[in-house]
């Protein structure tokens, strides 16, 4: 019996262990942003972008001059992390739009896709909990030729969440699938550097021209 204790107990500390991982992994990053925060403070009721890398990399200053975003990407991210960090990374600075791109990760990494629209629904509920006038516009988890093999799970999770962005006029999924695929219904590989995975300059003008419309007022 005392032997079951030990093992259970080693157990939970390993669950515990795995659970806070994520947590100190993007704390860092977080903390860097609160920091430039402190020191420039950022204006509330504008335009956050959060997500993975491709926000991340996202120089919203150059392709939105006339628009004042507030970019909180951070590479390698998940939505659930987007989920976890939200009071941080989005609602401190009270936004009138929330700009999403994440999920991508995720199905690399594993995730199936019922978990990515989980998460999404998650990050909606804890906007609109204190915001509830803030609209959120979720970018379609991207074609790309790295992940190719795991596009049929990328879509139905863009399917899902694309759902549920229908039920409410607050939320707009903005889908980027054929725009994206070539004759050859394969990604073009000019929109994506040379890892097939983050976006080029030309990746980043498509994303921009057909962004644009939603963000103004």
């Amino acid at each position: 019996m005392r032997g079951l204790a030990v093992f259970l107990g080693a157990l939970l500390t390993a669950s515990s262990a795995v659970a806070q991982q994520p947590t100190d992994r993007w704390e860092k990053y977080v903390a860097a942003f609160e920091d430039a925060d402190s020191t420039a403070p950022p204006p509330k009721g504008e335009i956050v972008f959060v997500g993975s890398s491709t926000i991340h990399r996202w120089d919203v200053g150059a392709y939105f001059p006339d628009l004042k975003i507030i970019n909180r990407g951070i590479d390698g991210t998940e939505l659930s992390d987007a989920v976890r960090y939200i009071d941080r990374l989005v609602l401190r600075y009270e936004p009138r739009l929330v700009v999403v791109y994440a999920g991508d990760n995720d199905i690399g990494g594993g995730k199936i896709s019922e978990q990515v629209s989980v998460d999404f629904e998650r990050f909606v509920r804890a906007v609109h909990a204190k915001l509830p006038q803030t609209r959120i516009l979720y970018i379609g988890i991207k074609p790309s030729p790295l992940r190719w093999l795991q596009i049929d799970r990328m879509r139905l999770a863009n399917q899902v969440i694309s759902a549920i962005c229908e039920r409410d006029d607050r939320l707009a999924f903005v889908d980027f699938d054929n725009l994206m695929l070539g004759w050859d219904e394969k990604p073009r590989r000019d929109l994506y550097v040379e890892d097939g995975l983050h976006l080029s300059p030309q990746g980043y003008q498509l994303w921009t021209a057909v962004l644009r419309p939603y963000l103004v007022h």
